[in-house]
């Protein structure tokens, strides 16, 4: 089994705009937690990986010690690189191995919610950003955008529209389909939900291959709703999933390398 002792340590980067995507330049602090393969694919998808290697436990017998993804970035003019409240959101996510099947790292915020501070950091990086923007609509992807959407809203005085799984809302729905690696899904909204000319963003914890954000950007053009951005937690970079997204700008606080 390999060791830790040549991984680099995590980087925190400073944030630049240009043409909608989001470019860093990094400088280095000191690592306090550990890190996963580098040669590891971490991402909910069916790429085969070499596993996470964990060392030591907290909070149990045998619970493992959280993994923060291997680097934090920010997105935002309105906060500095180098704001703490980035590393201490990178710090809190777990990457478990092999789940939901062999071969996958799963990014888990699940641990991020279990911290308040950190949970409150990420709730307010975005408020920071969206509350000058008269944004009307907050899309929430099912179904963490369910967790991060609700709170950001609330804050930015907007609705919140949840993005959900065929035969989930019991009204009336529009739907879009869009394309799985074996197959074909479908995203559906509340008919009546938004309307023309408003102005969204779209929430998820992560984006992987970009596939849902897509369908979720289709859904609202086609009512004529301004999608202003999409926003996320992590993104898993080498999955490109903002190559799916078109021209809409992507904000995200944690990339995974």
């Amino acid at each position: 089994m390999s060791t830790l002792s040549t991984l680099s340590p995590p980087k925190i980067l400073e944030a630049k705009t240009v043409s909608h995507c989001f470019f860093y330049s990094a400088s280095s602090v000191k690592p306090n937690f550990f890190l996963p393969n580098p040669n590891a694919t971490a991402a909910r998808s069916s790429r085969r990986v070499k596993p996470l290697i964990y060392r030591g436990a907290t909070g149990g017998a045998a619970a493992p010690e959280r993994h923060s993804t291997s680097m934090a970035h920010m997105a935002s003019s309105n906060v500095d690189g180098a704001d703490d409240r980035i590393s201490r959101i990178s710090s809190s996510i777990r990457v478990i191995p092999d789940f939901p099947k062999p071969g996958i790292l799963f990014q888990d915020i699940t641990t991020l919610l279990l911290d308040p501070k950190a949970f409150k950091d990420t709730i307010d990086l975005f408020v920071e950003r969206y509350k000058d923007k008269n944004i009307n609509v907050v899309a929430g992807v099912e179904a963490r955008g369910f967790i991060f959407g609700p709170p950001i809203a609330l804050a930015i005085g907007a609705k919140f529209v949840p993005m959900r799984k065929p035969k989930k809302l019991p009204g009336e729905v529009i739907s879009e389909e869009y394309s799985l690696e074996y197959g074909t899904d479908k995203m559906e909204m509340h008919v009546g939900a938004v309307q023309p000319g408003e102005r969204a963003i779209i929430v998820d914890d992560l984006i992987a291959t970009g596939g849902t954000l897509n369908a979720a950007i289709r859904l609202l053009e086609r009512v004529e709703v301004t999608v202003v951005e999409c926003a996320c937690v992590i993104e898993l970079p080498e999955l490109k999933g903002r190559d799916k997204l078109g021209n809409k700008p992507l904000f995200v606080l944690v990339s995974s390398a």
